[in-house]
């Protein structure tokens, strides 16, 4: 069974960082495609960023990149968005996806959309404010 539980939100200051954590099991995470989204109230979720598998690239939305940081560690299951000098427009809900196509992110060229990933964690929520 593929599960995917996100931690390591919270609320922080402008400026200040917060690692995301994505622990999965049920699925060897070489052979999938990540994602993190992240939606706020009354927004539609988006795409913050994406990994593929080992060597196959990363991807970043223009509002993160320089920011954010994603990676992978295969070999205690877990993938993280390293988050630095946040905002308070980064204030939502982060949720990781992942999808059994392990080139999808490099392939599409960017973070495909989010009904493209069958498996969601619950989120975890980060609030920006000052």
């Amino acid at each position: 069974q593929v599960q995917l539980v996100e931690s390591g939100g919270g609320l922080v200051q402008p400026g200040d960082s917060l690692r995301l954590s994505c622990a999965h099991s049920g699925f060897t995470l070489d052979y999938y495609a990540i994602g993190w989204f992240r939606q706020a109230p009354g927004k539609e979720r988006e795409g913050v960023s994406c990994i593929s598998s080992t060597g196959g690239g990363t991807y970043y939305a223009d509002s993160v990149k320089g920011r954010f940081t994603i990676s992978r560690d295969n070999a205690n299951n877990t993938v993280y968005l390293q988050m630095n000098s946040l905002k308070p427009e980064d204030t939502a809900v982060y949720y990781c996806a992942a999808e059994y196509r392990a080139l999808m992110c490099r392939i599409v060229g960017g973070i495909p959309p989010p009904n493209e990933y069958t498996y969601w964690g619950q989120g975890t929520q980060v609030t920006v404010s000052s």
